[in-house]
Order: C-alpha cells, then sequence, then structure tokens
C-alpha cells in the first residue's frame, strides 16, 4: 500500500517525457539486399586473360597445358590403387592392434625395456612411441604402395585451380585504370585522360561494340595525328574515327576477338594419335600473322565454307577497324548481306573493274594482262606462255597509250590483236604525229604476230561478250559508273568483285580472277601503309595459279599481305605447280570430302616424322615343378588365359604426319586438318580441327 503513490506519480510523469531512442552505430540492414549493377559485356571481354601461345590457338582464355608424361597414371586407375592400398593398411594394423598376428611385432619394444620398468610412466610412453613409428612405417609403405603422394598433389591442384567467372553476372573491379583494359591504359598513359574517361563511360554504357574498340586502339597505337584522334573521341565518342557507312556487320556467325584480331574456325580434337600434345582440346584461330604466309582450302565448297567465311567476316571487321583491307573475288551467285562491302564490282552495279588495276607502266600492265589471258596454258601450248603474250601485248599498248593518253580497252585491244584495220589506222596515227617510237613497235609486232597471237585473239574473245564487258570498263567511259582500280586501294575497305556465272562464262571468270591476283600481286610494292593488312580472298581458284603467280605469293608476307585461295580439288592446278603450291603458301587446310589423289598430295607435303613404336610379344610359361603347375593351373581357371610371360621391344621408325589413306576415308564430316605457318617463321604439325 506503502508504494501505490510512487507508482501513481511516476505513471503521471511518463506521459509527459519524451523517449529518444540512441542514434545507431550501423545503418539499418535494408530488407532487399542491393544488386550488383551488371558489367557491361565488352568490358568483361577485354578483361580476359590472353597468354602468349603457340600459333593458331585461340589466346582469350586459354589455359596451357601441363608437359605431357608418357608414364603418367590416369586418375582412375590411380584412385582405385590408392583407396586399396589404404584398406589393406588399415586391415594390416587392425589385424597388428587387436593381436590377430600375434605378439611378435611387439618383442623389439619388451627386448629394449628393463625388468623393473614395466610398470612405470617411461614404458607407458615408450609403448606409445612405439605404436606410433610402427603405424608410420605401415603407413608409409602403403601410402607408397598406392602412390599417395601423387594423389595428394593431383587434389592439391584442383583445389587450387581458380574458377572462370561468368561475364555479366558481377562488375570486375580494378584499382588501377592503368592496368585495366576496359578503361584505355594506353590513352591515360600518353596524357589523354579525358578521352579515356569518355570512351569508358561509351563502353560501361553499353554504347561502344568491339569495333570501335579495336578501331579507335589501332589508331592511337599507329601514333598519327593524335590531337585529331583525341578531339574526335571527345566529341563523337565511341563513333570517333568511323567511316560513313556500318559501324559493325550484320548477321554475325563467327567467334571474333578484334583485341588480338584473332578469329575462332573450330576446336582441335582432343585426340593423342592425331594432334600434338599444346593443341588438344584448344581452339584454333587465324589470324594476319597466319594469313600473311597466304593459305590453301582444298575441298568440297560445303566442308571449306567453315573456314571462308570466318575468315572474310573477321577480315571485313577489321577493316572497318581500319586494320585490314580485303578483296573478295567469288560468283555473283554466292549470297551476302547488305552492308558487308564497302565496293561491289559488277555487271549490275554501280562499280566497274579497271582492266589495268590503274597501273601506268606499259611493261607492268602488259605483264599482268598476258599473265592473265594466257598465264594457265604454259603446260598446254607453249605458244601461250604469258611471258611471251605480255611481249606481244607490250608492243600494241605502247603505241597506243603514247598516242591515246590511255589503254585500250577489250573491244579496242581485240581489233588491235585481230584486224589489220586497227593496226593500220593507229600506224596512221603514229605517222602522223611522228611518232617514230611507236611505229618500231608496230613494225616488231608484225614480225613476231605468230609468237602468241593466236591464243592471245582467242582469250580476248572469250572477254568481248557483254556480260564480262559490263565488269570491265570501257576506255570510251565509265557511263556513269564509277571505276574501281586496285592499285589505289592502299586504305582499309572492303571489296568484292562478282564474276559472270554460267558454264559459257566459266573461262572468262577464271581470266578475270587472274587479272584480279596480278594486279594484287603488283600492287604490293605501291602499298606505303603496311600497317594495313592486304587480303585477296579467292573463292573459286580453279586455273588461277600460274607460276609467275608463285612467285609473287612467296613474296607477299614481306608487305603485310596474304592470299586465301579454295580449290575444289587439286585437280585445277597444272600437275607441275601442285607441288610448287603448298610449298609456297604456309597454310594448308584438307577439309573433308577430298579425294584420294588431293590427300596423296597433301601428305607429301606434309611428311613424315619419327615415332616410337612398342611391339609387344607374348610367350607361354610352362611350368616344370609340381607346386608351380598346380598355381599355373589355378591362375588359368581363375583368368580364363595361360600364363605368359610379356616382352617389349622399343623402335624409332619414319612414318606420315597424315596418310592419303586417313585423309581420304577416315576424316569426319565437319572436321578438317591443317598445319599453319607465321610470317616470323614459326610452323605448326598437322592439327585436326572440328570446325
Amino acid at each position: 500500500m506503502g508504494t501505490e503513490p510512487h507508482a501513481q506519480n511516476r505513471s503521471a510523469l511518463w506521459p509527459q517525457l519524451e523517449i529518444v531512442p540512441p542514434r545507431p552505430i550501423v545503418p539499418p540492414r535494408p530488407v532487399v539486399p542491393p544488386q550488383a549493377s551488371p558489367e557491361a559485356p565488352l568490358a568483361a571481354w577485354l578483361r580476359q586473360p590472353r597468354p602468349a601461345a603457340e600459333p593458331g590457338i585461340w589466346r582469350c582464355g586459354y589455359q596451357p597445358r601441363e608437359a605431357e608424361h608418357p608414364d603418367r597414371v590416369p586418375t582412375r586407375q590411380l584412385a582405385i590403387g590408392a583407396a586399396v592400398s589404404a584398406v589393406a593398411g588399415w586391415l594390416l594394423w587392425s589385424l597388428l592392434d587387436n593381436g590377430y598376428l600375434g605378439d611378435y611385432w611387439l618383442w623389439p619394444l619388451v627386448m629394449a625395456t628393463p625388468d623393473g620398468y614395466f610398470q612405470s610412466m617411461y614404458f607407458v610412453i615408450a609403448s606409445w612411441t612405439y605404436y606410433a613409428l610402427v603405424l608410420a612405417v605401415v603407413v608409409v609403405f602403403f601410402g607408397r604402395l598406392g602412390n599417395w603422394p601423387e594423389v595428394l598433389r593431383r587434389i592439391r591442384k584442383t583445389l587450387a585451380t581458380p574458377t572462370v567467372a561468368v561475364a555479366g553476372t558481377a562488375p570486375l573491379l580494378v584499382a588501377d585504370p592503368l592496368s585495366d583494359p576496359a578503361q584505355w591504359p594506353q590513352l591515360r598513359a600518353d596524357g589523354a585522360a579525358g578521352a579515356a574517361d569518355r570512351l569508358t563511360a561509351d563502353l560501361r554504357a553499353g554504347r561502344m561494340t568491339d569495333v570501335d574498340q579495336a578501331r579507335i586502339d589501332h589508331a592511337w597505337r599507329s601514333g598519327r595525328a593524335r590531337a585529331e584522334i583525341t578531339s574526335q573521341v571527345l566529341t563523337s565518342g565511341a563513333a570517333a574515327l568511323a567511316g560513313p557507312g556500318v559501324r559493325d556487320l550484320p548477321g554475325r556467325v563467327g567467334q571474333h576477338d578484334l583485341s588480338v584480331r584473332q578469329v575462332r574456325i573450330g576446336t582441335a580434337v582432343d585426340d593423342h594419335e592425331r594432334n600434338p600434345h599444346p593443341y588438344r582440346g584448344v581452339g584454333v584461330a587465324l589470324d594476319p600473322a597466319v594469313l600473311g604466309t597466304s593459305a590453301v582450302v582444298v575441298g568440297p565448297d560445303e566442308s571449306a565454307a567453315g573456314v571462308v567465311q570466318p575468315v572474310v567476316e573477321s577480315l571485313c571487321l577489321q577493316a572497318l577497324a581500319g586494320q585490314a583491307v580485303l578483296i573478295t573475288v567469288t560468283s555473283a551467285r554466292s549470297p551476302v548481306l547488305p552492308g558487308w562491302y564497302d565496293v561491289v564490282v559488277g555487271a549490275t552495279t554501280e562499280w566497274a573493274l579497271d582492266l589495268y588495276g590503274g597501273v601506268d607502266d606499259v611493261d607492268t600492265a602488259a605483264g599482268v594482262l598476258g599473265e592473265a589471258l594466257t598465264g594457265d596454258l604454259v603446260t598446254f601450248q607453249p605458244e601461250g606462255d604469258g611471258q611471251r603474250t605480255a611481249a606481244v601485248l607490250a608492243l600494241l599498248l605502247g603505241p597506243w597509250r603514247a598516242l591515246h593518253g590511255r589503254f585500250p580497252d577489250v573491244v579496242e585491244l581485240r581489233d588491235l590483236v585481230e584486224g589489220e584495220a586497227g593496226r593500220a589506222a593507229l600506224r596512221a596515227a603514229a605517222e602522223v604525229q611522228g611518232a617514230a617510237e611507236a611505229m618500231r613497235d608496230l613494225d616488231a609486232y608484225e614480225r613476231r604476230s605468230g609468237a602468241g597471237a593466236g591464243a592471245l585473239a582467242d582469250r580476248l574473245m572469250l572477254l568481248d561478250r557483254p556480260a564480262v564487258r559490263a565488269v570491265l570498263a570501257s576506255g570510251r567511259g565509265a557511263g556513269g559508273r564509277r571505276v574501281l582500280r586496285l592499285r589505289d586501294l592502299v586504305r582499309p575497305g572492303r571489296v568484292r568483285i562478282e564474276l559472270p556465272e554460267g558454264g559459257g562464262h566459266r573461262e572468262a571468270s577464271r581470266i578475270l580472277a587472274r587479272l584480279v591476283l596480278g594486279h594484287f600481286l603488283a600492287g604490293r610494292s605501291a602499298r606505303k601503309d603496311v600497317d594495313v593488312f592486304a587480303a585477296l580472298v579467292v573463292d573459286d581458284g580453279a586455273r588461277l595459279i600460274t607460276s609467275e603467280a608463285l612467285r609473287g605469293v612467296q613474296q607477299l608476307r614481306a608487305h603485310n599481305a596474304g592470299v586465301l585461295v579454295h580449290l575444289r580439288t587439286l585437280a585445277d592446278v597444272p600437275d607441275a605447280l601442285r607441288g610448287p603450291l603448298l610449298g609456297a603458301v604456309g597454310c594448308r587446310i584438307a577439309c573433308a570430302g577430298m579425294s584420294p589423289a588431293d590427300a596423296h598430295d597433301l601428305a607429301s607435303a606434309w611428311g613424315t616424322e619419327w615415332v616410337e613404336t612398342r611391339t609387344v610379344t607374348h610367350r607361354q610359361v610352362r611350368a616344370e615343378e609340381p607346386l608351380g603347375k598346380v598355381l599355373h593351373a589355378l591362375r588359368h581357371v581363375a583368368t580364363g588365359k595361360p600364363v605368359t610371360a610379356e616382352s617389349v621391344t622399343v623402335c624409332r621408325e619414319e612414318r606420315p604426319r597424315w596418310s592419303a589413306s586417313a585423309l581420304a576415308n577416315e576424316l569426319p564430316a565437319g572436321h578438317a586438318v591443317l598445319s599453319l605457318a607465321t610470317v616470323g617463321g614459326q610452323r605448326t604439325p598437322p592439327i585436326l580441327t572440328r570446325l
């Protein structure tokens, strides 16, 4: 009763008090935890490791394989042996500890203990020490027997293997912008931090593609006009330095890594008999360092498309990035997506092809045109030699150019070769102008008109058809069409030349293909920007290769240029040039579905290698003693096989790297065998690849 007034007083005061809770030290935990903002896929792609690798290996995310150990025990066999040894060791120790094997193993302990110490602490300590020693001996013995050190080493290696994070799941925070490839460290190191910040913002916002990154990075590393590059980057961001066309290719199908200029064409088969150890199971890729040695792809169209199409797509992307100039020669019926090419030359397009490639020198123009017209006839008709034809053409092209200031077109050139009226008009014009040198050339042509003139006239007749003339520019004017001169292709670009299709124009299309190849090879010395890779891709290389072309192809690697030729069969190459062709190119790609004759030529080109072979022989062992006979009989009943002794003979012998039979009959569909070489001289053995 005495406490009630105090309670009433407290209750009367409480409503007048304002209770303020203490301020928390840690912010309250939210109901829904904040989610990390996803990282831009391009940033995660740029941060992928790209270690140095052997030629032809896809470097993005590549992890080098361990050195091959021929005597390495398989993991399954190793695990079974370790488990059996552990069980045997545990069983032996259990039998010893429980006295099932007697107490003889304790005799050393008893003999080393004095008589008066069996009931003392000394004996207890000595007993435990002895038990530990015996247990250690059992563990070491059975551990060695079951190869437990190797088991522990493999487990430790497996636990130490880092896991690869999936791009876009969590942002990878890099503290130092100078070491983060996604924050443009090269620009920052060169003092263009503002431009680097602008590009980093566009990259994180998803406004930048891999083509933009490769284009700006290549331009900056070239070291030219950096002030202008910085100004364009600050103004246009990721769109800086882009041309008037598209910034990316629509409908990509290949896997590209423009940071190292690679395109992945397949995966090397993990086969220890077919592929060398470093290439088993890794991605196979091509880049300008490999394509610079030129390449030949042999096989049907369906198989070769898995190599040719990704390469063309990669070179188109590199051209958009300012790193390459691409010329593709294909038929008009081959499909193409809009936006893939800057220039399309064809019968119905706005571009026409200059017959002389834009050259001004008479001898060069005559040499290229003569090789294109009759260079493939050298093994069939002696008068069809391209050099003889070039000499004859020079006697006509020189006077014509001296009098008209240009070279003749197909119609005019055919009139000069076949008709006397055309040459008579040219001679009359030379007499009027007093061109004595032109008249001497015309007289020389009349004296040797029988050497090669017949084959030359026949080939010019093939070009003097409406469908073929529509591809070539006329000497009298382009008729409102733009003229492509291959010698002027010194800047990055994408050119597609569509040849006339149909059986009636097949030979004319081959002449045009040789003409493009000749101008491409002749223009190698005119290229000033060797940082830009120049590539020519010919979809059908039938009758394309000549002896003069082979000499030019071998010199391309010194000028950062290369040729990729697809041959449906090597029979499209003259017999005398097949071996030199396979020896001149650095990349040989054999696709599934080739003929046995092609397989024989490629197997010969790949040569032989020394291999170690093992011959195992078994001989039956006969027992002489009665106990041995009983044991042999029991073993025969248990295994079902007689007791034998094994002998192994090891020898080294020389064998083909790939046999012609294996290439023609055992190559699975969708696969190819390829050997690569780099401009630096590195070479790879033949690699079985799944395209």
